[in-house]
């Protein structure tokens, strides 16, 4: 598995597996192709990549008005390559990108949906803090959990 920052190629892969995933809602696939194409704004993308196969992705970029606080906006792999270390070896690449750049923080969002407990559990397993929760922040009933890495 190689793991390096996307090609201008990539679009299309890159949006077969957000498709394949089947916990992102229509907007947040629609919000994935809208941070691609807005990548000269300051939004990476990082791919997976085994032969010619778009095994993931992850997308981040610098928050603004801070001092060496990053966002990772998404990580994503594709149903067929779970549970193969592809995710943490994307999150460590993002991490090594974002100290790269000088960074010191990397924040991370999801939801706090029963079907996103595998996600939780991925990040906490990889050493990221649960900073907060915000009850209710997506809709009622769907919290906003906030994980950190210090870099």
């Amino acid at each position: 598995m190689i793991v390096a920052p996307a090609e201008n190629t990539d679009r299309q892969e890159i949006l077969a597996v957000t498709l394949r995933i089947e916990n992102f809602t229509d907007e947040e696939k629609e919000t994935v192709l809208e941070l691609w194409d807005a990548r000269a704004k300051g939004y990476e993308f990082i791919v997976a990549r085994e032969g010619e196969r778009l095994l993931g992705y992850a997308c981040y970029g610098e928050r603004g008005l801070t001092d060496g606080t990053y966002d990772l906006f998404w990580i994503a792999v594709d149903p067929s390559a779970r549970r193969m270390g592809v995710g943490e070896a994307m999150l460590r690449q993002t991490e090594s990108a974002v100290r790269a750049r000088g960074g010191r923080l990397l924040l991370l969002e999801t939801s706090g949906m029963d079907e996103y407990a595998p996600t939780r559990k991925f990040y906490e397993s990889t050493g990221y803090k649960k900073e907060a929760v915000i009850r209710d922040f997506y809709k009622v009933g769907d919290d906003l959990v906030i994980y950190s890495m210090h870099l």
